[in-house]
């Protein structure tokens, strides 16, 4: 429901993953782990719905911030990353005022050795 992309931010873990910092399924703290996502246009969250409230019924897209109190999932079936499952490009979180994180970028690329 952001009408901007976001940045994700790994909690710190003593693997790197193609030199970046490698998440796993319980790196999913707003702001810590999950950057706002520009304005949020859903009615479900309180702060668009009392702008939209005040603008007599004008939808209000308001500040996104996430709001995730669950893990990522699903996690990667056979990666372990510090105890938990590692994040996928398939994996994907809520946010309890609507809508659905998923990750577009892993930040990752494929390096052909010969």
């Amino acid at each position: 429901m952001g009408l901007a992309p976001s940045v994700f931010n790994a909690t710190p873990k003593p693997l790197l993953a193609g030199g970046k910092p490698a998440g796993n399924v319980q790196d999913f703290v707003p702001i810590l782990n999950i950057a706002p996502f520009g304005l949020c246009r859903s009615p479900a969250n309180p702060v668009v719905a009392a702008a939209t409230a005040a603008a007599l019924g004008t939808l209000t897209p308001m500040p996104c911030v996430p709001a995730t109190v669950a893990p990522w999932a699903p996690g990667a079936a056979m990666v372990q990353l510090a105890g938990s499952p590692a994040l996928s490009n398939n994996s994907t979180i809520s946010c309890i005022w609507a809508g659905t994180i998923t990750i577009t970028d892993p930040g990752q690329a494929l390096v052909q050795v010969s």
